[in-house]
């Protein structure tokens, strides 16, 4: 069973409270439960971990390299500028796959740039709390799942 790792970044643990209208009314734990069913039906392993502190979610990262297949990281406002964390993803050499719930490029000028996007394996983001679920699939592919998204590795 392959084993996946989701992160969640600064203010995701107000999820239910925070902006709705970019966010959902879904709670935190609501949101983590349905990841965790999207994943078990993929055959995964699935852990959840929230960070609002830059460190915690590098150390996270760097221990996921010995622990999981696969990491989904919504990194929160650390996507537009923490060289930090996108380094950490770079050095792990597991497949991550970038997430946000909301379409960060129609919103502030500045969540249109993302720093951890080059060293992802694809980012997925716009379609709320299903943004994770696509990622789930998204991994599902990439670990040599259905084919027809060609994302296997050769």
């Amino acid at each position: 069973m392959k084993r996946i790792l989701v992160i969640h970044g600064p203010n995701l643990n107000l999820l239910g409270d925070r902006d709705p209208e970019h966010y959902g009314n879904d709670t935190f734990e609501a949101v983590n439960n349905q990841i965790v069913a999207r994943a078990e039906r993929r055959d995964f392993s699935c852990d959840i971990f929230q960070s609002n502190f830059e460190g915690a979610i590098i150390d996270k990262l760097h221990e996921a390299r010995n622990v999981y297949d696969g990491v989904i990281l919504n990194a929160g406002a650390y996507t537009h500028y923490s060289y930090a964390i996108r380094d950490a993803v770079e050095a792990i050499k597991i497949p991550v796959i970038e997430v946000h719930m909301s379409n960060v490029a129609a919103r502030d000028e500045f969540r249109k740039t993302s720093v951890i996007a080059p060293v992802c394996r694809g980012s997925v983001i716009g379609f709320g709390k299903a943004s994770y679920f696509l990622a789930v699939d998204a991994l599902f592919e990439v670990f040599g799942g259905e084919e027809g998204w060609g994302l296997a590795k050769k």
